[in-house]
């Protein structure tokens, strides 16, 4: 008898796993509203975290129990979170920097690609991004994601998609309950705070092998894919390199990494800060993006003649790059800390040149076959909007193709000896960006206004700040 209803018990599992659907079963995303409902019933979720970048890429939102949000529930939030600074304040209103006079509601819209679990819950919960629109259902141009997406409609207009890889490299530092102290490198599983210049090193990441245990388990829970994680030249700075994709889809995974960095950290009593400049005499923090375009009829690699010779296209992309990406800088350094990373002698590019393999350059093009020839921006600062970031980079390099801007020549040696050719601060960053009409046409006024506003007012709240050099040099000799 035993025999006879052991093959009947281990046939029943198996056809009915071949029964669930396939969006059943994705960590990651469903394509329709039907399917959210059953892929939330199938998990338990009770709640539902629907979240969207501001301008500093912050997650800002609602949350809602499950029922609610798959009852069409109209989401709303305030026009005034994309004008106020990192520390929550709200600029004076200038010629160019408004607010909306009622404050008026901008919607969230899910988009259900976006669907995950939050891993470090105790309560099942999900999360969703959301696009902004208007009352009317159209897109606010002036939100990280729509710009992003207004790029990218740019390229499609030719016929081509870009497509990215980002790096992103982050501290991991010890505990700091009072802001006027510095930070200083947490203690691993030696017992012994990391110290720099560890490059590469195996033995370095393996001092907080169970807190990458978790970042790795967290991002699988979320159907996000790190492609590699390595030890950086600072104590305890650590880079994870995304798969290449659609910059949307990018933008977003860089938008989650951040925040389930921060949660695994915070799980083992730790911070993990994506400050371009945590500590003074150590490397600073980058995303560096590679960049590549292809055409979407063919999936042939724009920047790569039918022989295998790099194209006009990838020169022109290059000339953009070095035309525009000074000029977008606020964007990829949007803090006053951010220009503490972009200075000499610092593993980091203070140029506009670039070169083949040449680390030293703002604009690298690493060793690569025909189909894979991409260009890598080195100057983004890991605490820019990702969504910003990419739009800015891939923007200069677009401006480059329309206009037919011509590079440089390659720099075959070091591209960091002579002056820095980069704004060497945020107030002329900010100047630059709203003096290139350029940028005009394809971001847009409103954004350009608003952002450039926001970061007028960020600049005016730090100089309230009476610094530790200060003290210790001009308190008693001036």
């Amino acid at each position: 008898m035993p025999s006879k209803k052991t093959p009947l018990k281990a046939s029943k599992p198996v056809s009915k796993v071949a029964t669930v659907p396939s969006s059943l079963r994705s960590a990651r995303g469903v394509a329709n509203w039907k399917e959210a409902a059953q892929w939330l019933r199938a998990r338990g979720i009770e709640d539902i975290e629907c979240i969207t970048p501001d301008l500093a890429g912050v997650p800002r939102g609602k949350m809602m129990p499950t029922s609610k949000f798959t009852s069409n529930t109209s989401l709303a939030l305030p026009s005034a979170i994309y004008r106020h600074t990192i520390s929550g304040e709200y600029p004076e209103e200038t010629e160019n920097f408004r607010y909306e006079p009622r404050d008026s509601d901008l919607k969230l819209v899910p988009d259900l690609s976006t669907l995950s679990v939050v891993p470090w819950e105790t309560d099942p919960t999900a999360q969703v991004i959301c696009d902004i629109v208007n009352s009317e259902g159209e897109a606010v141009s002036y939100t990280p994601r729509n710009l992003l997406k207004q790029i990218m409609n740019l390229y499609k207009e030719r016929g081509w998609k870009a497509v990215v890889a980002p790096e992103i490299e982050f501290y991991l530092v010890a505990k700091n309950d009072d802001p006027d102290y510095p930070l200083h490198p947490p203690k691993g599983r030696s017992g012994r705070s990391i110290l720099g210049g560890q490059g590469y090193s195996i033995a370095g990441i393996n001092e907080f092998d169970e807190l990458i245990d978790d970042i790795y388990h967290f991002s699988e829970k979320q159907g996000l894919e790190i492609d590699t994680l390595i030890h950086e030249e600072g104590p305890a700075q650590l880079e994870i390199n995304l798969r290449h994709g659609d910059p949307i889809e990018l933008a977003d995974q860089v938008f989650m990494f951040k925040r389930t960095i921060r949660e695994a950290a915070l799980k083992h009593g730790i911070y993990a800060t994506f400050m371009a400049k945590p500590m003074q005499s150590q490397a600073g923090s980058a995303m560096h993006i590679h960049q590549s375009v292809v055409n979407i009829e063919t999936g042939k690699n724009v920047f790569t003649n039918p022989d295998g010779s790099p194209s006009q296209e990838f020169f022109h992309f290059i000339g953009g790059m070095q035309r525009y990406v000074p000029n977008a800088l606020a964007m990829l350094a949007p803090y006053v800390n951010s220009y503490r990373r972009l200075a000499p002698n610092m593993s980091c590019p203070v140029n506009n040149a670039w070169g083949y393999d040449n680390r030293t350059t703002a604009f690298r093009v690493p060793v690569s076959d025909p189909q894979a020839r991409r260009v890598e921006n080195r100057l983004p600062s890991s605490d820019a909007n990702p969504y910003l970031a990419l739009a800015a980079s891939l923007a200069s390099g677009l401006l480059g193709i329309m206009k037919k801007v011509e590079p440089t020549a390659p720099t075959e040696d070091s591209a960091n000896e002579g002056s820095i050719d980069l704004p060497r601060g945020l107030l002329e960053a900010i100047a630059l960006l709203e003096g290139e009409p350029a940028f005009h046409e394809v971001l847009g006024k409103d954004f350009i206004d608003i952002y450039a506003g926001v970061k007028r007012g960020e600049f005016e709240t730090f100089m309230q700040v009476i610094s530790p050099w200060e003290r210790e040099f001009l308190l008693l000799n001036v």
